[in-house]
């Protein structure tokens, strides 16, 4: 096996154009915090960027970052943060909850898996902050897309078409995303004891409202106890988060309160604590536990996620939580992860998509780890990696078999 540990993209475009003409696939990633997910690769070759980090242009001003590939998330948001800046999309860090020390996720993957945490619900995913990009295509092409500007228009835009395609169409040299000013503060509202339909209930009343909701949970009394150090034990929470200026965060949170109030008790958590919590919500934390049981990543309509889950407890055991107003559903089961059943559950309350991120390799070689798309999808997919990617030398089998 050869690691590739390029430092400039010069050097990329050389190792795909040598990948390429002797045909020989690579293993594309940047510090390995997501490389559980997915198919395992049988690459004997890796493409390790790691080495190609850096901030090449930051104007806090303007609201524009651009990085190298491989520069952790964690050093960026240490960057804008000193300009009272942020990611807006809230990138989730994957590492925890694969075995991996927090903190070593890339700018790079936030973009290849599209991430996102709890604030989508308002800010939208990686996908949509991204503004500019340049590549190196399985053919051994350098191309580049978007630009160094919020406001920019160059026909297709390829920086959208390359989120979520984990690796398997071009490697990201360089990444420009847009950033926004941090809230000045946040409250959190809680409420005690609710079950999932009743949570439900109460967070589309809450999302329907004119308070600004940036962020609404359940987490069921199975997993509450796993969250600020055992600090909500005790119940079932419905949190509600609430993020900007002092005057306007207490008058739109006393509003919230008035209005969620008749579905049970209500309590608040202040900013520190309430910015703990919500990280833990986006890493998953319940579920870091150390282990490779099976964990899944179901995306929903809000409406019918706990009732998936009640029909899905039915057949199979399993412990969740919601986020996304429960639209995300954390599922994580003790062995098989019932792949069948979950995707037919999911089919039957009116279509989603579930990933399976967490599971030995012997698993995720067997089970389809990214849901089966529709035919004319997948048809679409696969004309997509012919165009990028003609001899599958980037992350091959990664996402689907064959």
């Amino acid at each position: 096996m050869t690691t590739f540990t390029p430092k400039t993209s010069a050097e990329i475009l050389d190792i795909v154009r040598w990948a390429v003409s002797e045909e020989t696939p690579l293993e594309v990633l940047g510090h390995g915090s997501k490389r559980g997910i997915g198919r395992p690769l049988q690459t004997e070759d890796v493409l390790d960027l790691s080495g190609l980090a850096g901030v090449t242009l930051y104007e806090p001003e303007e609201l524009v970052l651009s990085a190298r590939a491989g520069t952790p998330i964690a050093e960026l948001e240490q960057l804008v943060a000193r300009h009272n800046q942020q990611f807006a999309f809230e990138p989730m860090d994957y590492g925890p909850l694969l075995g991996i020390e927090a903190g070593h996720g890339t700018i790079g993957g936030a973009l290849a898996s599209n991430l996102s945490g709890p604030r989508r619900i308002k800010a939208g995913a990686a996908r949509d902050h991204v503004l500019g990009i340049h590549a190196v295509s399985g053919r051994g092409e350098a191309f580049k897309s978007g630009g160094r500007v919020v406001k920019n228009v160059t026909g297709y835009d390829l920086s959208k078409g390359l989120a979520g395609s984990w690796g398997t169409l071009a490697v990201v040299t360089d990444v420009t995303f847009k950033v926004l000013p941090t809230a000045e503060t946040e409250r959190t509202l809680v409420i005690t004891g609710l079950d999932d339909a009743h949570a439900a209930a109460a967070m589309a009343e809450a999302m329907s409202s004119t308070c600004e909701v940036s962020g609404a949970a359940h987490l069921p009394e199975g997993v509450v106890g796993r969250f600020l150090d055992r600090a909500l034990s005790g119940g079932a929470r419905t949190v509600l988060r609430i993020e900007g200026f002092g005057p306007s965060v207490e008058y739109r949170f006393n509003r919230l309160a008035a209005l969620v109030k008749p579905h049970g008790p209500v309590d608040s958590l202040e900013s520190g604590e309430s910015r703990k919590l919500w990280r833990e919500i986006r890493d998953c934390r319940p579920f870091a536990d150390g282990t490779q049981a099976p964990v899944w990543r179901v995306s929903i309509a809000p409406t019918q996620g706990y009732r998936m889950v009640d029909a899905f407890r039915r057949a199979a055991g399993a412990n969740a939580f919601y986020d996304w107003q429960g639209g995300l559903v954390w599922l994580r089961m003790e062995a098989d992860p019932e792949a069948d059943i979950l995707r037919k559950l999911i089919a039957h309350f009116g279509g989603g998509h579930a990933t399976l991120v967490r599971a030995t390799a012997s698993l995720r070689e067997t089970i389809p780890v990214f849901h089966p798309q529709p035919p004319a999808l997948a048809a679409l997919s696969l004309r997509l990696k012919e165009q990028f990617d003609p001899r599958n030398i980037l992350n091959p089998e990664r996402m689907a078999a064959g």
